[in-house]
């Protein structure tokens, strides 16, 4: 039977009551391949709507203390830290969003710090897409966890 279906084979969330409370990790990141110019306008801050990457990390701790509102099946978790790293992809051009999420639960935050760097990117792509509606958010992934029942996990090409 599958986790997430009762009996009568309907949607349910998981009873994680007889679970251990403890810590649990969870990086996630993701990024963003943009034009030279909204890269551009990003560093030197000339964006019309205001600072994208201090909005960016704003809309990432959002993202991952509301990942419950928004996953059917994620249940609300007391996060005790968000942390949120950008980093320049001049390269690309683009950004990277690196999202490190804790809890001390019985459940862990793999999908709150996913949810955090996709609304991240979102908000970087939502406040440059004046200048460029061509950018592309990719490579969204689970980089690390730890805690719990089936304990640490490393993403192997990280």
């Amino acid at each position: 039977m599958l986790t997430h279906l009762n009996e009568q084979n309907l949607p349910r969330m998981v009873d994680v009551g007889d679970k251990n409370i403890t810590r649990r990790i969870a990086v996630a990141s993701g990024e963003i391949k943009m034009s030279g110019q909204a890269y551009d306008a990003i560093k030197s801050n000339t964006g019309k709507k205001g600072p994208v990457l201090q909005t960016a990390v704003i809309a990432a701790v959002m993202g991952a203390k509301k990942t419950s509102d928004l996953i059917p099946m994620c249940h609300p978790l007391p996060i005790t830290s968000v942390n949120i790293d950008v980093e320049d992809l001049p390269n690309l051009p683009g950004f990277k969003i690196i999202a490190t999420v804790i809890t001390d639960g019985k459940t862990g935050v793999e999908m709150e710090a996913l949810t955090s760097v996709s609304a991240g990117l979102l908000t970087i792509y939502d406040m440059i897409k004046a200048i460029d509606k061509s950018m592309q958010i990719s490579n969204i992934a689970l980089e690390s966890k730890s805690g719990g029942k089936s304990g640490d996990y490393r993403r192997k090409d990280a």
